[in-house]
């Protein structure tokens, strides 16, 4: 209770925390189930507002999807909550959110050479962008190369 007292955390990282403390998977197991049972614990919960602080941030839905699997959520497989929505309604959608980040990073300026545009689609591939986004994006954006 006291884990969950401070934030949300999902079933995988309460598994972990615990059995990193000497506690026996074998107790854990049932604790965790009763937890959720009385919506102490919500993967779903978790998971939007992991994805919300994530959005915040300027991450887009490929960085997003991964860390959250990684943290024992697959949204593939068992869909808690429609992230395309909640980018909608935090940041106004995808593209909003990427034209956001880069004219953070880059301004509004035109991108001098084919070396600046792979080094501006690097950056925002790693900030999980998908290379249609990237490519929708910078072919709006003026070339001067």
């Amino acid at each position: 209770m006291r884990l969950l007292a401070g934030r949300e955390h999902s079933r995988k990282e309460l598994l972990q925390k615990l059995a990193g403390k000497g506690f026996a998977k074998e107790w854990i197991e049932p604790v965790l189930d009763e937890l959720a049972a009385e919506n102490w614990q919500s993967d779903a919960r978790y998971a939007e507002s992991y994805a919300r602080s994530r959005i915040l941030k300027g991450y887009g839905p490929t960085f997003i999807a991964y860390e959250l699997r990684q943290h024992g959520i697959d949204l593939s497989k068992t869909p808690l909550f429609d992230l395309e929505a909640l980018a909608e309604s935090v940041a106004g959608g995808w593209m909003a959110l990427l034209q956001q980040i880069y004219s953070k990073k880059y301004g509004d300026g035109p991108i001098p050479n084919r070396n600046e545009w792979a080094k501006r689609s690097r950056f925002l591939l790693q900030r999980g962008f998908t290379h249609a986004m990237i490519a929708d994006l910078l072919k709006n954006t003026s070339n001067t190369f």
